[in-house]
């Protein structure tokens, strides 16, 4: 258990430090910025790479919501749910911590300005309602949760699903950062918006609620398209 939650630590660190490192220290870099693309693509590779290197170890969630997404689905025992979140969400701050140190080396840089948290409404960063980014945020996390489990399962094919769950985190995060910045995982919004603070904290509440009741969803979703063949 103790190497588990040590991959779900160091995933999680990189996956937000990768992420978000690269909203926040490359996506608008003078004439040579990553753009959009760019973020979506950055947290794609982070997933699938951390997949291959310790998916054997601890699953490689890096997701509060994934792991309650997969227990809903009967791939996950309850007596680990704690102990993952609580790796995912250390590795998600000590991660915030590095990018803070980094991006706080440039003059002028101003924390405030939202380091990569998500919000809604005028923080929002097309300035969708509350009710438009909760339905994004739902829709998302229940679509990943869907392509994770049918990916992992023993009837898809084999050695492909780290690639299949990292194009999908690139594709979800193509349609909804200009919605909501893209959270569907609690352990990166809480990672960055610690640092943030103001704002950012006080919405945080929707990037925990809606990704874990689109994780639920999505796991028994699968479970009803699954049937009893599944791996569970």
């Amino acid at each position: 258990m103790l190497r588990k939650l040590g991959a779900e630590f160091f995933g999680t660190f990189w996956l937000v430090l990768g992420g978000c490192g690269s909203a926040v220290l490359a996506a608008a870099f003078p004439n040579l910025g990553i753009g959009f693309l760019g973020v979506a693509l950055a947290f794609g590779l982070t997933l699938l790479t951390m997949a291959f290197a310790i998916g054997h170890i601890s699953g490689c969630h890096l997701n509060p919501a994934v792991s309650i997404g997969l227990l809903t689905g009967g791939r996950f025992p309850a007596k680990d749910l704690i102990p993952y979140v609580i790796a995912q969400v250390l590795g998600g701050i000590v991660a915030g911590a590095v990018l803070f140190v980094i991006a706080s080396g440039k003059t002028g840089f101003d924390v405030t300005a939202g380091f990569a948290s998500n919000g809604y409404g005028s923080h929002s960063p097309g300035g969708y309602s509350l009710a438009a980014c909760l339905v994004t945020e739902i829709i998302m996390t229940l679509m990943f949760l869907l392509i994770i489990l049918g990916a992992t399962d023993k009837r898809a094919p084999q050695g492909f699903a780290p690639i299949a769950i990292g194009l999908g985190l690139t594709l979800i995060h193509l349609i909804s950062i200009p919605v909501t910045n893209t959270s569907v995982n609690p352990a990166r919004s809480t990672g960055v918006a610690l640092f943030a603070g103001g704002w950012a904290l006080t919405q945080l509440w929707l990037f925990w609620v809606a990704p874990i009741v689109g994780a639920v969803l999505g796991g028994l979703v699968y479970r009803f398209l699954g049937g009893k063949q599944g791996d569970r």
